[in-house]
């Protein structure tokens, strides 16, 4: 995705970008003083939606089941019952959570609410993880744990959670193509409590676990870390294109990790209803390989902006605009890469962890996550080093130009 937006236009568009406050008519009590993740959608689009029943749906994979393609991620301090009954009325259908979402309540207040609305579980695509320190094996103790803290019989889908080298070895690098792992995946699933089984991945080596899944073509699913600002044909192209022909489905994640500070409304995209949040989940979902974007949907207003986005989705955004999300991030200086081939070449070259140090600082900035300083000192202390490591031109090959000097000195401050 080349020729990007000349300097000129861009700063014109930044300079005459503007923001258009929404009200909202529901649970006003849920709504944060500022919408991080995605801003109010125009007028045109808030019309209720809870009446028009379930957003838009893509397949999962080549063998799975239809999902709605926005689904909700488990971390956020606005998660309750009556948020996810909130969720579900908007047309939300995929839940998606994990063992160590708000260190372990995120599953039990899903479980509070299937309690009360049992009827709903046979329509929703409920999902989970865990961390099998010890193999993919450990994944088979694991379930019994993950199905009661939800409360259900059954899993839709089930991760071993951020695999990367860091997390579980060098021999996690073959985890996605071993016949250990395969043997797993078979056993869960024909035990009848899980119907896929994946990987889920925002590790410097994605597109390395991406080509192995491919190449062991077992696993059903993937949540990978994704932009649509990648070069067409680059390794991370390529690896997807991988996983696609062999029919695992693909979950994007992370993808309003570089949208903090990005101008709420721009206005071409105006002509096009959209505001900048929504344009960049809509450029997620030009990628046909996408079943479905994952999202942290910190408050209603978010909420509202972000199901707009699904249901007024119609067809692939054009080039251009897709060229003038990118340039308008990058404009923002992000603080997390999301994965060129430069901090890609250096994440499994060293070992400072560059990414999941700038992750952990957007977690803390943008999501008021206090979480991220256990995270970040759960690190071995190799991994937060960066002693000898030269920063600044790492800064400087990044493709979206990430302030490493900037982004390191700012860790050091918030979880020293």
């Amino acid at each position: 995705m080349k020729n990007p937006v000349a300097p000129s236009t861009r700063r014109r568009f930044l300079k005459t970008a503007c923001q258009v406050p929404v009200a909202l008519a529901a649970a006003p009590a849920l709504v944060a003083p500022a919408a991080r993740a995605a801003d109010a959608p125009p007028a045109k689009t808030t019309d209720a939606a809870s009446a028009a029943g379930p957003l838009p749906m893509r397949p999962l994979g080549r063998n799975g089941p239809k999902v709605t393609m926005l689904n909700m991620g488990g971390m956020m301090a606005a998660m309750s019952p009556q948020y996810l009954d909130i969720a579900w009325s908007m047309g939300i259908r995929y839940f998606d959570n994990a063992d160590c979402y708000l260190r372990g309540k995120s599953e039990r207040i899903v479980g509070e609410w299937l309690a009360k609305h049992p009827e709903r579980r046979q329509e929703l695509f409920l999902t989970s993880k865990d961390h099998p320190h010890q193999g993919p094996k450990q994944l088979l103790e694991m379930i019994d744990r993950r199905l009661e803290a939800l409360g259900t019989t059954y899993l839709d889908a089930f991760y071993l959670h951020a695999i990367g080298v860091r997390e579980y070895g060098e021999a996690s690098l073959d985890w996605p193509k071993s016949d250990e792992f395969r043997k797993v995946a078979e056993e869960l699933k024909s035990s009848g409590k899980v119907k896929m089984v994946g990987i889920s991945c925002h590790d410097g080596r994605l597109n390395d676990y991406l080509t192995a899944a491919a190449e062991g073509g077992f696993l059903d699913i993937i949540m990978l870390q994704y932009t649509p600002f990648f070069e067409k044909g680059d390794a991370f192209d390529r690896a997807l294109d991988a996983c696609h022909a062999k029919g695992i489905a693909l979950v994007a994640m992370k993808t309003m990790r570089n949208t903090k500070d990005v101008p709420k409304r721009l206005p071409e995209l105006d002509k096009l209803g959209l505001t900048t949040h929504q344009g960049i989940l809509q450029a997620c979902w030009s990628d046909p390989r996408i079943a479905s974007i994952c999202n942290m949907i910190d408050n209603v207003d978010q909420m509202q902006s972000s199901t707009a986005a699904a249901r007024s989705y119609t067809k692939p955004l054009e080039m251009a605009h897709i060229q003038l999300l990118k340039e308008t991030v990058l404009a923002a200086r992000p603080t997390l890469c999301p994965g060129c081939p430069s901090c890609s070449d250096f994440a499994a070259a060293s070992a400072f962890a560059l990414q999941d140090v700038s992750r952990f600082v957007s977690y803390y900035e943008q999501d008021g996550n206090t979480e991220a300083r256990e995270f970040y000192h759960a690190l071995p202390a190799a991994a937060r080093n960066s002693a000898g490591v030269d920063l600044a031109s790492l800064r400087d090959r990044c493709a979206f130009h990430v302030d490493y000097p900037e982004v390191v000195r700012r860790a050091g401050h918030y979880f020293a």
